[in-house]
């Protein structure tokens, strides 16, 4: 993976790139995400996350 950080605007279903890039950054775990496995994400918030484990820990976070 490239080192280019993009910057997206998170929707319900989906995201629309911002400006481009090859990866997000995890709000959680602060790993790298690569575009095409990017599942994971909170639309108020506008964060994305690595996986199910960061979304329940965020959620946690939250409460």
């Amino acid at each position: 993976m490239g080192g280019i950080k993009a910057k997206l605007k998170y929707l319900a279903n989906s995201f629309k790139i911002i400006e481009n890039g090859d990866h997000v950054v995890c709000a959680v775990s602060k790993k790298k995400i690569p575009l095409e496995n990017l599942n994971y994400w909170n639309v108020e918030l506008q964060e994305a996350y690595f996986s199910p484990v960061e979304v329940k820990k965020r959620f946690e976070e939250l409460k």
